[in-house]
């Protein structure tokens, strides 16, 4: 039996975590014309093609309580981190497995996180539980420090569109219309209460990377790690590093491509930021 585990639902986008048992549970990005599940076989590229040409409505799917339990598997002490519970109902999923599970196991811990956030601060979370395990601390003592830790955490965002978001019901589709026809580009943030908050409407990429790197500064960032998520949008990502670096010195920025769950959210352009802040 594996001593600890840890298991996120896919929107974290990580599929395999150096040095520590991991699963993913997936999410279903759904259409009235097809299905994709959010795994390591989903054709994201693809994805964000069909969804772009789509008219109708769209919504997700989280993991449902059988998905988790199989994710959970034979793990002594599991840490569940979830996508916020503002997106998804993922988390309450994942709380109604682990009490399932502990029924089944009473001698056995599970830890649920709701993240508040997705992407790349979930993956911050997951790498910093991972780092905890690593040194040899007690299930509680990483209870305790990671919950800590999650309040120095943040997430910014920067979308070139927001068609999906209006398809999904999340926003007036007029708004959509405007921001696609006339290259605004909207920053915002994932508020502490796990929402997403508009926080500026750009026309262009260089006011919107001005944007994202002066709201960093403006939460607490001051140097700690970054993580850059992007949708087929690798250049702009780079572009975004530069800048911090030339403001912030040689700080820790890594880029990775969207899975299909951010990549829905996110859609062609987009950008999401994970960063550790000083609070």
């Amino acid at each position: 039996m594996q001593k600890f585990k840890i298991v996120a639902d896919s929107s974290a986008d990580i599929k395999v975590l150096d040095g520590c048992a991991f699963a993913a549970a997936p999410l279903k990005i759904i259409t009235s014309e097809k299905e994709y599940r959010d795994d390591a076989l989903l054709d994201v590229a693809q994805m964000v093609e069909d969804l772009s040409a789509y008219k109708g409505k769209s919504h997700t799917s989280c993991p449902n309580t059988e998905d988790w339990l199989r994710a959970f598997e034979d793990a002594e002490y599991i840490f569940v981190v979830t996508i916020t519970s503002h997106l998804s109902g993922s988390f309450n999923t994942a709380s109604t497995a682990k009490d399932l599970y502990c029924s089944m196991y009473p001698e056995r811990k599970v830890f649920v996180i709701d993240s508040l956030s997705t992407g790349p601060e979930m993956c911050l979370i997951i790498e910093k539980i991972a780092d905890f395990i690593a040194q040899g601390l007690f299930f509680e003592q990483i209870c305790e420090r990671i919950t800590e830790y999650q309040k120095r955490t943040a997430l910014l965002f920067m979308l070139k569109s927001v068609k999906n978001l209006a398809n999904n019901g999340r926003i007036n589709p007029l708004v959509a219309k405007v921001v696609g026809f006339l290259g605004i580009r909207i920053v915002g943030k994932a508020s502490n209460e796990g929402e997403l908050q508009t926080l500026d409407k750009c026309r262009g990429e260089e006011k919107a990377l001005d944007a994202l790197v002066a709201r960093m500064k403006e939460m607490g960032y001051d140097g700690g790690r970054v993580l850059i998520a992007h949708c087929l949008n690798p250049s702009e990502a780079e572009k975004l590093k530069a800048r911090l670096q030339k403001k912030m010195g040689d700080i820790p920025v890594s880029i990775y491509a969207c899975g299909g769950l951010c990549s829905f959210y996110a859609e062609k352009g987009g950008l999401l930021i994970g960063f550790e802040r000083n609070i």
